[in-house]
């Protein structure tokens, strides 16, 4: 009695929608965050200009996760979540090149 539906129709019907929805909350990808924590490219971070389309005029940013925050309080917040800690992680390592992929594939 009174199971859950299946979807009708034509799954590709939606096909904009989810195109969209993937690029909506993209952030930058781990290779582009590991070249940004360099020596060489972090004072381009450390004094940022005040921008108002950004949340706190972009003064709190967290170089790790490539996200603005609105307060200096949000941002230490955010520094002791699971996602920090786990970016962090992730970015100790040197990530993949096309020149690493190419070795392996000989």
């Amino acid at each position: 009695m009174g199971g859950v539906q299946r979807r009708k129709g034509n799954p590709a019907k939606n096909k904009m929608f989810h195109k969209k929805r993937k690029t909506k909350r993209y952030v930058k990808d781990i290779d582009q965050i590991y070249d940004d924590i360099q020596p060489a490219n972090v004072g381009k971070f450390m004094n940022p200009v005040k921008d108002e389309s950004l949340p706190g005029f972009g003064q709190n940013y967290c170089i790790a996760c490539s996200r603005h925050f609105i307060s200096k309080e949000a941002q230490v917040r955010h520094n002791s979540t699971k996602h920090h800690r786990r970016r962090l992680k992730v970015l100790q390592e040197k990530p993949w090149t096309q020149k690493d992929s190419d070795e392996c594939g000989k």
